[in-house]
């Protein structure tokens, strides 16, 4: 068989399988550290505000990968067009929630919408919109997989909260993901298995979610300076 005739089989092994053994690797329980750190109350505002600037592109990211997977004309395509067009819905306005739990930290919102995203941000965003106008819209789960796939647990959050002194309200954002996310994971998992990907797709959907989280790890490694 060529190489090019190769490259374009079904891969057999359960794509969402092969992906969290990769990012189980990777991330190495770098979540639970974070919550337990002892400049936790220090450097928690500007975590929100970095948070907030990832997480208000997530839903113009997924409805451009819809609307180029709609395009296709593969079944593949056609599943991720209706996967990100239902996941929308259940992301909308989330930083919106952001900018709530930073108002309970005394933080204005004209402020915070005027500053400008770092550098590292956009690198972390803009990978995304290249790969699914230039490669495959197959890129973007694997940089959900890893926004959603290790959230810190509820416990883990109140008790942050307890310890640093910081208002509730300000948790509040995690708070529901700890209780949405899990789901999410799930249903993000059997929908990756459930896919027909070609050889090519499953590697551009693995470096998508490794350069993922390479990409947050720059991004939040300014909160250590």
């Amino acid at each position: 068989m060529s190489g090019r005739a190769a490259s374009t089989v079904e891969v057999s092994v359960a794509a969402g399988a092969a992906l969290r053994q990769k990012l189980a690797l990777a991330r190495g329980g770098t979540t639970a550290r974070f919550w337990t750190r002892p400049d936790l109350r220090a450097i928690f505002p500007e975590f929100l505000f970095l948070t907030h600037c990832i997480i208000r592109a997530s839903v113009p990211l997924m409805q451009a990968a819809a609307d180029v997977s709609r395009g296709g004309n593969s079944e593949t395509s056609r599943q991720i067009a209706d996967y990100f067009g239902h996941h929308v819905t259940e992301e909308a306005s989330h930083d919106e929630w952001l900018l709530d739990d930073m108002a309970a930290l005394g933080l204005e919102r004209t402020e915070i919408l005027s500053r400008v995203p770092p550098a590292s941000v956009a690198e972390l965003v803009g990978a995304q919109y290249y790969w699914l106008h230039h490669a495959h819209p197959v890129a973007l789960l694997g940089y959900v997989a890893v926004l959603e796939g290790d959230p810190p647990r509820e416990d883990e959050l109140e008790t942050a909260a307890r310890r640093t002194g910081l208002p509730h309200d300000a948790f509040r954002t995690f708070i529901s993901h700890a209780k949405l996310d899990p789901h999410h994971k799930q249903e993000l998992d059997e929908f990756i298995d459930s896919l027909s990907m070609t050889t090519q797709q499953q590697s551009l959907l693995a470096v998508s979610a490794i350069t993922t989280l390479d990409g947050l790890n720059k991004v939040f490694s300014s909160l250590s300076e």
